[in-house]
């Protein structure tokens, strides 16, 4: 009777009776006769038939059919290989079926007997702990009425035998997930225990997230490896990564990160909703996500951002352990998310913004003060400029937003503001950032002001004992620049600015700014842009390295002041240098000069600007991130008032990584791939450690090369077994306490 302490109500308890009775009557065991009663809740949740009803199909069926003849399931081939194969999923290590919404595919049931006209069978499809039709986790098919819940259908497509082709199809709107499969004949059950992965399905015409380009989904779904870019808009940097969407475990850690959402079976349909939640998830301030973001400079407990080489180690250890994985900054929060989007079907791409604005405020401003030296005072303002910031772009359709908003739509899992709530960040439709729409969702006015801000630079005038702020100048182009992607289809840099943003000073930006401007707080903007006084001396500032910057080297600067006037003025020339941080936090002040010129008609004067490299190697050994040198210039024309301003970045140069290996292998046969390292700098590279990582061939290795004095060389080798054929990519990774991020990528084609 444990059947009715379950709450069945009194039609199930009829039919319970009428069973029980009929059971008697014909000799069945108790354990048949359970099977029997369980059919009818099968009957009920499959064909919709009342509980009398189903009583009364499953008494007519055993009267026709002796119960030892009964119809039984003995197993069922997922195809795996065949279904793969015609949904793009067979790159995908994972021992189950993966298919694509909106696409039928194909599976094989054995019978213990040859299928009859009066055999019924149904599929059942479901997915969490409490499955039911109502919320669209319970999916039941009759193959014989070719109708289903959900708008899934299945039918048979043939019989030979004792087998049965089924064709399977779920609709383009399926909620994604990880379904078990069950099968029902008559009064039997099969569990073969079978996990089909449902994805989103860029090849569908009806999902919301197809793509029509060939070439576009081979990239931006299916290429496991690819570029990050990193450095400052006069000077960018590739960084090579491993996204792995296909290796093992990490479809199984985007299933978890769903299931951990919480996200109602409804919201799994939209790609909105879930790149959305999965912007959350992928860091960890709000629900233990996978990436712990520290911008410290100090990561002893746990992995630096900088020696991560890809997505997949950092996925499959949060999957392992169910616990957030130390250490991530912007680049790898991407990297992470352009996986976890292709791995689930969503056309994704890795965004890098050069001179990225973080606007606290919404007026379109970000506001630098600087010292009396020309320093950089970083608690003064809550907004900054990071060298570069690296978010994402997925493709999808918005049939929540007015018509003409479908397409790229920018989300970002860095942590920096909070959105309802949370720290969360889109999608954001390019084409409503791009024309300034900034009250579409989500995050669209954030998105904006990152690419289009202001910067505007202060100095800090201490007068009789208070401060006093000295507006310096407003530069209305330095924000959204260089804005980079991977190509399609080849290994260089595309520059996608055109899609951010309209022509800087073109007429269709200053509507933009007009557009955006009546729905933020920066009235003022527009008018700040467009009025600016002549100066009357004209003086200009320039800046000019000698040579090269390799740590351990003196930092020689040239400034250069320029006075086309053939009048005598008198200039207060101040000038700082600086480390700081990519995201402009300023880690050692280097030195600064002050001095007093007379123009006397001379068309240019240069005053040299030098810092020893004993000033600069100690911080850079004492923060673990990769630093660069910011030059501020302020210049005072006495006579007038005028002042003029002028900020430049440096970068370090590094020696390089070389990879010996053959440029072809065939697949199951070793070969060797060994990195080669000279320590070509004027110092020693301590603690050093070499990150190498080959999807295909092996996880990532940590090889511990310890110190290596100047002129130093060493070689690591590693064994490399091929698993797949293709064109494959080996990413090796150089930290030690002197330098971080030299980093380098071979490609070797895979043949069967």
């Amino acid at each position: 009777m444990v059947l009715l302490n379950e709450g069945l109500n009194n039609e199930y308890i009829s039919a319970y009776t009428s069973l029980a009775i009929w059971s008697k009557n014909h000799d069945l065991s108790k354990q048949s006769s359970t099977s029997l009663i369980h059919v009818v809740f099968l009957e009920v949740n499959a064909f919709g038939s009342t509980p009398d009803a189903a009583c009364l199909e499953v008494n007519a069926y055993l009267g026709t059919v002796h119960p030892g003849k009964q119809l039984q399931t003995l197993g069922v081939d997922l195809l795996k290989w065949e279904n793969a194969c015609l949904h793009h999923t067979d790159a995908y290590d994972n021992k189950s079926l993966i298919v694509r919404r909106g696409q039928d595919f194909q599976l094989k049931l054995m019978f213990d007997r040859e299928l009859k006209d009066n055999d019924k069978v149904g599929l059942q499809f479901s997915f969490g702990d409490k499955p039911t039709k109502s919320n669209g986790t319970l999916v039941t098919m009759n193959l014989r009425s070719q109708q289903g819940s959900q708008c899934w259908s299945a039918k048979i497509a043939n019989t030979k035998g004792k087998e049965c082709l089924v064709t399977v199809v779920s609709p383009a709107d399926a909620a994604i997930g990880k379904y078990l499969l069950s099968v029902k004949t008559g009064a039997n059950v099969y569990n073969p225990g079978s996990t089909v992965y449902l994805l989103f399905n860029p090849w569908c015409k009806a999902d919301a997230v197809f793509m029509p380009s060939d070439a576009e989904r081979l990239e931006y779904v299916l290429n496991d490896t690819g570029y990050l870019y990193v450095g400052s808009s006069a000077k960018i940097f590739e960084k090579p990564w491993n996204f792995g969407q296909f290796e093992e475990d990490v479809l199984d850690s985007c299933m978890y990160l769903l299931d951990k959402s919480g996200l109602k079976p409804n919201f799994r349909k939209d790609p909105v909703t879930v790149s959305r939640t999965m912007s959350a998830l992928v860091n960890s301030n709000d629900d233990a996500g996978v990436l712990f973001g520290n911008w410290s400079g100090n990561y002893g407990s746990g992995t630096s951002p900088l020696a991560w080489t890809g997505s997949a180690t950092i996925l499959q250890k949060y999957y392992k352990t169910k616990k957030p994985i130390c250490f991530g900054q912007c680049w790898v929060f991407s990297g992470v998310l352009t996986t976890v989007m292709r791995c689930l079907g969503i056309p994704a791409r890795s965004v890098s913004n050069f001179a990225s604005a973080h606007d606290t405020q919404e007026n379109l401003k970000v506001d630098i003060f600087l010292n009396e030296r020309g320093e950089k005072v970083d608690k003064l303002t809550t907004d900054s400029v990071w060298n570069f910031h690296v978010w994402n772009d997925v493709w999808m359709k918005r049939s929540d937003l007015p018509e003409g908003f479908d397409g790229w739509q920018a989300i970002d899992a860095t942590p920096q503001e909070i959105s309802q709530g949370i720290f969360q960040c889109g999608p954001s439709p390019l084409k409503a950032i791009r024309s300034g729409e900034v009250y579409l969702p989500y995050d669209s006015k954030f998105i904006f002001a990152e690419v289009n801000a202001d910067k505007v630079y202060w100095l800090v005038k201490n007068v009789s004992g208070k401060d006093k702020y000295i507006k310096l100048r407003e530069e209305t182009k330095a924000i959204g620049r260089n804005i980079s992607t991977k190509a399609v289809g080849r290994n260089t840099r595309e520059d996608i600015t055109a899609q951010y943003k309209f022509l800087e000073g073109s007429l269709e930006e200053r509507k933009t700014m007009e557009k955006a401007c009546s729905f933020l707080k920066c009235s003022d903007v527009v008018d700040a842009r467009l009025t600016s006084s002549p100066p009357t001396a004209g003086i200009q500032l320039k800046t000019d390295s000698e040579k090269s910057l390799w740590p351990g080297n003196p930092i020689d600067l040239k400034i250069i002041v320029n006075s086309p006037s053939t009048k005598s003025w008198t200039v207060s020339l101040t000038a700082s240098c600086q480390l700081q941080s990519y995201t402009g936090k300023v880690e050692a002040n280097l030195g600064f000069i002050k001095q007093t010129l007379q123009t006397e008609g001379k068309p240019a004067i240069e005053i040299p600007l030098n810092v020893a490299a004993d000033t600069y190697i100690k911080t850079l050994a004492s923060v673990e991130d990769e630093l660069l040198i910011k030059v501020n210039i302020i210049a005072e024309v006495q006579e007038t008032g005028e002042k003029v301003s002028d900020e430049l970045t440096l970068t370090f140069q590094y020696p390089s990584i070389k990879v010996e290996m053959p440029e072809t292998a065939k697949i199951n046969e070793a070969f060797t791939c060994a990195f080669v390292f000279k320590n070509t700098l004027a110092i020693p590279l301590e603690k050093s450690k070499l990150y190498v990582e080959g999807l295909g061939f092996f996880k990532m290795e940590i090889f511990d090369e310890g110190d290596i004095r100047p002129g130093g060389i060493f070689k690591s080798k590693i064994i490399c077994h091929p698993r797949k054929a293709g064109e494959k990519k080996i990413i090796a990774q150089l930290n030690s306490v002197q330098v971080k991020g030299i980093s380098v990528e071979k490609i070797i084609v895979i043949t069967e």
